[in-house]
């Protein structure tokens, strides 16, 4: 069995929104055509759900 590999990327709340809408996109057409779609029903989800990455700021450091 293949080792899996896990790859972090950051994109912005719009790209995610970008993001979901094209998957959900796919997804439509494969249900249209009658192919399955389990993959890409995982994949939306994780994309959905990503947690978000606070951004530290120096700023709120030096005022205190």
């Amino acid at each position: 069995m293949a080792a899996t590999t896990t790859r972090v990327i950051e994109i912005d709340d719009r790209d995610q929104r970008i993001l979901v809408k094209c998957l959900n996109d796919v997804r439509n057409d494969c249900i249209d055509r009658g192919i399955p779609t389990e993959d890409l029903n995982r994949l939306l989800l994780m994309t959905i759900d990503a947690p978000t990455k606070k951004e530290k700021r120096k700023a709120d450091r030096e005022g205190r």
